[in-house]
């Protein structure tokens, strides 16, 4: 069930899929961007489509209460919080109690099927989709490149944010 064209007109919404292993430079880099993107699309009142993931989807919440919107959550599946890690936890334990709408998925473990299908459920309810992305293939279902993937099938606007310099933790930093 989508959101009823009433409300798309009044607000602009807008979803986050994106990398969860970004190193502390890049995670500065990031909400960098993320912040410039909202501040340009500041033409109606914002609301942001999150699953609160670690990285990516932490930063855009973070960004778009900042900066005076509304925060929408979804969450793929009733064991997620505990799958998340510590300090992610705590990010989305903070996070989901300032959204002003949570809607929790029926899945009862996280996986790859719940994770694709809290991004399609994202999408419905979405008019733009930042994605933080490197542009590598999916690592597996219902990943960062799978959502762009599906949201650019739906015709739906995808913002890709990956700053000269950002790297994922785990891939090397060239040499200088």
């Amino acid at each position: 069930m989508g959101v009823p064209r009433m409300n798309r007109r009044t607000h602009l919404r807008i979803a986050v899929t994106g990398h969860r292993d970004l190193d502390g430079p890049t995670t500065a880099l990031v909400d960098a961007a993320i912040r410039a993107r909202l501040r340009a699309q500041r033409t109606r009142d914002i609301v942001g489509v999150s699953c609160l993931a670690a990285g990516a989807d932490q930063i855009f919440a973070r960004a778009v209460l900042d900066l005076g919107g509304r925060l929408e959550v979804i969450i793929p599946a009733t064991g997620y919080a505990a799958a998340l890690g510590g300090t992610a936890r705590g990010g989305f334990e903070e996070l989901k109690a300032r959204a002003s709408r949570v809607r929790a998925l029926t899945h009862r473990l996280p996986g790859p099927g719940p994770y694709r299908d809290a991004g399609l459920t994202m999408l419905d309810r979405a008019d733009h989709l930042i994605a933080v992305w490197d542009g590598a293939p999916a690592r597996g279902p219902g990943g960062t490149a799978e959502v762009v993937e599906y949201a650019r099938g739906a015709g739906l606007a995808v913002h890709v944010i990956w700053p000269e310099g950002a790297r994922r933790t785990g891939t090397p930093r060239p040499e200088s």
